[in-house]
């Protein structure tokens, strides 16, 4: 599954989808019993580097969405459809910074609902809005964010930094900078820690052709051994790096 080499630990499945002897029922049982992204991802097994788990939410009075459950196997995906169908608020609950009402993600084997800490290691997120602290410079942010991960500053972060256009700009304060230069930051730190899953919430908005050049570029390497799930109406990008377009109302 494009994996080798790599140490991924499996997330358990839920009681309701082991057969008698604890195995997977077959695909055709689950994919009708699952019919969210049935196009989109192998229905053979519920047990991938990134499982959302009958995942719920509403606010007040209007349902988002319900029993959403699908896993995702390394590639690049994408949410093209229109505003207001939650597409941000899925991501902000995969990324853990928006809590749903039911259910569960799994991040490379560890639950965000039960283990957070090592479920957020696994994962890089690049929000909608990257004003992250006004007073602090790029060169800062991604500094704290590696201690936070436990990992290094090292050459992958400050070659994409460099391809991205971002290295002038690392000691402005995020006040100072552009939209997309503030953006360019957080994918920079994307390649922080090695993380099996990549989200970001209109990932291309505010960039440079040549840092729009760079995105789909790395993105395309990221799907090589991991999940990258964005939301975009950029078309360009999603053809740029061979995303596989998903709805989240079928």
């Amino acid at each position: 599954m494009g994996c080798a080499g790599r140490d991924r630990r499996r997330a358990p499945l839920p009681a309701g989808e082991r057969g008698a002897a604890g195995m997977v029922g077959s695909a055709d049982k689950i994919a009708q019993e699952r019919p969210f992204f049935q196009k989109l991802c192998n229905v053979r097994t519920l047990a991938g580097m990134l499982r959302i788990d009958n995942l719920g939410k509403r606010y007040g009075d209007h349902l988002v969405f319900q029993g959403l459950t699908r896993a995702f196997e390394p590639g690049c995906v994408a949410f093209c459809e229109e505003d207001s169908t939650g597409k941000s608020t899925l991501l902000g609950i995969i990324a853990g910074v928006i809590a749903p009402d039911e259910g569960d993600v799994w991040i490379d084997g560890h639950s965000l609902a039960h283990a957070p800490r090592q479920a957020r290691a696994r994962l890089a997120y690049v929000p909608d809005d990257c004003m992250a602290f006004p007073s602090l410079t790029g060169r800062g942010w991604l500094e704290q964010a590696a201690a936070q991960k436990n990992a290094a500053l090292d050459g992958a972060v400050l070659d994409l930094a460099g391809r991205l256009g971002l290295e002038q700009h690392l000691d402005k304060r995020f006040e100072q900078m552009s939209t997309g230069t503030r953006r360019k930051v957080f994918l920079a730190a994307a390649a922080l820690g090695d993380p099996a899953v990549v989200v970001a919430d209109g990932p291309s908005n505010g960039l440079d052709a040549q840092a729009r050049a760079a995105l789909a570029e790395q993105f395309k390497a990221w799907s090589r051994d991991r999940v990258v799930l964005f939301a975009s109406h950029d078309e360009a990008l999603v053809r740029a790096c061979g995303a596989r377009t998903a709805r989240i109302v079928e």
